[in-house]
């Protein structure tokens, strides 16, 4: 079980890393964790799912508190619903955009606070690692809860006439179809739009760049001002423009200013530390305070809430809103950029010129490398490139981010799997290369493997 705990969720394979016991006594000991007498539930489609939910429910109830189950839902879903509906306490079963064999728990309490390894996780494992189970002797109730109207009748806030734009989406088999065409009608040309929690025809994760592959196509054939995808939970919603190619995500943190800012609003938003200057620069001259922050819903969220911040995104995919209760919703966020599309595309500007307005870097994308040593690897990047020149600014909050006068470099463990992600950025294409290489040779010592991601 211990292995399932992850910094923002419990995740891994279902009876190899977590079983229905464990679930259980996550379930049993909730309760008493959050201080909540009803506890929300939403899933995903994964085939474990149902089974998750019963030994969940039990231990909740077991523990003498209620349960109250939304059914199949987007995670977001119950992220709005933990806070619209004032529970204490809520549980979104999914392994989000992970493999088929996966699943998990993603935790939020009181107003839809994350709860990560730090916020409640690690005292919730050592409870159900140490604790002994003893069943109230009256049990909580189980009932069931939608709010699917009310939900819609939110996001319709945000739906835009986008006639005479052509649309293509791929929901990847998960829950981004569960709304999508209450969302945008029949019009757009849609892709494994049937949710099937064995994912038959891509993995549900976006940042790989053979899950795009089947809406890259589709957005050519048809040709189309637009692509969406999302991921196996629909938190996380990415695009590929009227030319196939697919967006860095956080450069649509820099559209949704746009939005914004053409409300005549202002004031704080967040990008992670991985995120492109050029974004934050573009921001900023939408008339935004830009703040970074560590990589992660656990963290991002909670820093939103504390700037008070209005929108904010991630490399991932991620993107979060102050009217969202400062938690992250693709069906918000690709409600907003198609209306920043057709806004743009009225005026003759097509989705690929909206990005070449933003970005002035030149990246490697996101790089990983399979290393065990990643503390020392990290510090060797840190020491062979301040030495060669000073740093212009020094961040340690999430690994190291290290800007200098015309590039900067990330490079930080990742949380979740045995690499070491590494993306730099420079002013020109030639820079870049340059210290691409340099830094491939400062980490070659240390590496297993690596994988190249966008």
């Amino acid at each position: 079980m211990r292995k399932a705990f992850k910094a923002y969720d419990i995740r891994g394979i279902y009876n190899k890393d977590f079983n229905g016991s464990d679930v259980y006594k996550i379930g049993f000991f909730l309760p008493q964790l959050l201080g909540a007498e009803t506890i929300l539930i939403g899933h995903d489609v994964r085939i474990s799912s149902p089974e998750i939910l019963e030994f969940l429910c039990k231990g909740i109830t077991d523990a003498g508190a209620d349960v109250q189950v939304a059914g199949e839902c987007t995670t977001p879903m119950i992220y709005w619903a933990t806070a619209r509906f004032n529970y204490k306490a809520s549980v979104m079963i999914t392994a989000s955009h992970n493999p088929a064999s996966y699943n998990g728990l993603k935790i939020s309490g009181e107003q839809a606070l994350p709860v990560g390894l730090d916020s409640g996780l690690s005292e919730l494992l050592e409870m159900a690692e140490t604790y002994p189970v003893i069943p109230a002797e009256i049990p909580g109730t189980y009932t069931t809860f939608s709010f699917r109207k009310e939900y819609l009748e939110f996001l319709s806030k945000y739906q835009t006439d986008l006639s005479g734009l052509k649309i293509a989406v791929d929901c990847s088999n998960g829950m981004g179809s569960l709304l999508i065409r209450n969302l945008l009608g029949d019009s757009p040309f849609y892709l494994f739009d049937k949710p099937d929690g064995t994912f038959p025809n891509h993995e549900p994760n976006p940042l790989e760049e053979e899950n795009v592959a089947d809406l890259k196509k589709l957005v050519l054939e048809k040709g189309c001002d637009i692509g969406l995808i999302f991921d196996g939970d629909a938190d996380r919603v990415m695009f590929v423009d009227e030319k196939g190619q697919f967006i860095q995500p956080d450069m649509m943190i820099a559209v949704l200013s746009g939005y914004f800012a053409g409300k005549g609003l202002n004031g704080n938003a967040i990008q992670d530390i991985r995120t492109s200057k050029s974004v934050t620069e573009y921001v900023e001259e939408q008339g935004f305070s830009m703040h970074m922050w560590r990589v992660g819903r656990a963290y991002a969220a909670l820093k939103l809430r504390e700037i008070n911040g209005l929108f904010g995104g991630e490399l991932a995919g991620h993107y979060y809103f102050r009217d969202f209760y400062f938690s992250d919703s693709a069906y918000m966020a690709a409600l907003i950029i198609l209306g920043e599309v057709k806004k743009h595309h009225n005026k003759g500007i097509p989705l690929s010129k909206m990005i070449s307005n933003i970005s002035r870097y030149h990246g490697t994308g996101e790089i990983n490398f399979h290393i065990d040593q990643k503390t020392e690897a990290m510090n060797a990047l840190r020491q062979a490139f301040s030495d060669e020149e000073t740093p212009t600014a020094f961040f340690d909050f999430d690994g190291y981010r290290i800007e200098f006068s015309d590039w900067w470099f990330n490079v930080r463990p990742s949380n979740t799997e045995p690499y070491l992600r590494f993306l730099a950025e420079a002013k020109s294409k030639k820079l870049l290369d340059i210290k691409k290489a340099r830094a491939l040779k400062i980490l070659k010592p240390f590496i297993v493997e690596a994988n190249h991601g966008h």
